[in-house]
């Protein structure tokens, strides 16, 4: 079932043009249509005022046709660069953009690309419509028109996209290969193999670490690109969760929440227990049994707990607590696979 479908979409769009920010907020699809209806400005306006400076002070054929493919042909080259210079300049900007050596995490430069070639078709919209305004030829309406056409499925892909990611509730904005804190191989693998699972039955991470290890930030990373891949998923914190667990699940789809816990496909469960310096279980593995099946909705719950993937953002392991084994045994209890249950400890 897809839960951003037409309706959806055109729901939100309403939403997005309709209103004031400082009322309703600033959503991430009406952030998408502001940035690129800037990015049709900085085609359209600089175009114009070069078309006027060559009008007025050169005696150049065509000042129109120059400052059209002029403006434009200057974005793509410093988009190029913007681009590139991440990619293949292995200093200076990746240094700047992440304050640190090496990716961690490799980032999905073919999304990236797509992010790149869809800014700059609007840029020569922009660029392309400016020089209709300033004198019109039949060969620049086409060029504009063609423009457009090519901007449908970038478009809806990105606007779609956004509505996934609004709708997971992240507590902030976090692509994976942003994490650049310290971890193993063997758990820099089993996190990409977690991301790339695409099996019928779901798969448990149990992530640990102390404070400012960076969990719940390579939880957010992890659901951020399967977001960006078009999938439904949710975060959450264990205490919200546990009363999440007594909701039936005849709940209507509304403009303001499109799917639930119940219907994602990821499930990122947050703050489950604290960890280093606080010592002891805050929720306990008997509780959160108890509480996932209860009378009123027990064989749902444990039904979607099993079925989707799930990323379990725990504290440090204690030795003395045997924390990693409790969760291991609840994870099999509910009638999890073994083999589809991972630990990750970034202490």
């Amino acid at each position: 079932m897809s839960f951003v479908n037409r309706q959806a979409i055109t729901t939100q769009l309403k939403a997005d043009l309709i209103g004031k920010d400082s009322y309703r907020g600033v959503t991430l699809s009406y952030a998408w249509l502001a940035n690129q209806f800037g990015h049709f400005s900085l085609g359209f306006i600089p175009a114009i005022v070069v078309y006027h400076l060559l009008q007025s002070y050169t005696s150049v054929n065509f000042p129109e046709l120059w400052a059209s493919f002029g403006v434009w042909g200057l974005w793509v080259a410093f988009e190029t660069y913007n681009f590139l210079g991440p990619l293949l300049l292995k200093i200076g900007t990746r240094r700047k953009a992440l304050n640190k050596g090496d990716y961690t995490f490799r980032p999905a430069w073919a999304n990236i690309a797509f992010d790149t070639l869809t800014d700059l078709i609007y840029f020569g919209i922009g660029a392309l419509a400016a020089s209709l305004v300033c004198k019109f030829h039949p060969e620049m309406l086409m060029g504009t028109l063609a423009l457009l056409i090519l901007a449908a499925y970038p478009a809806y892909y990105w606007y779609s996209t956004k509505i996934y990611l609004q709708n997971a509730d992240y507590p902030f904005q976090l692509r994976l290969s942003q994490w650049n804190e310290r971890i193993s191989d063997q758990n820099k693998k089993a996190v990409l193999d977690f991301l790339d699972h695409r099996g019928t039955e779901g798969k448990h991470m149990l992530l640990f670490g102390s404070k400012g290890s960076g969990k719940t930030m390579l939880s957010v990373g992890i659901a951020t690109e399967t977001s960006i891949r078009n999938n439904c998923c949710s975060y959450v914190t264990a205490v919200k969760l546990l009363s999440m667990f007594f909701d039936q699940n005849t709940a209507p789809q509304t403009f303001s929440r499109l799917w639930s816990w119940r219907q994602c496909n990821l499930l990122v469960i947050d703050d489950i227990n604290p960890g280093k310096p606080v010592k002891g279980d805050i929720i306990t593995t008997t509780l959160f049994y108890e509480l996932l099946n209860n009378v009123d909705c027990g064989p749902d719950n444990l039904q979607h707990i099993r079925e989707k993937n799930i990323i379990w953002v725990m504290g440090s392991d204690d030795p003395t607590s045997l924390l990693e084994q409790k969760w291991q045994d609840l994870l099999l209890q509910i009638g999890i696979n073994p083999s589809n249950i991972v630990t990750v400890n970034l202490d």
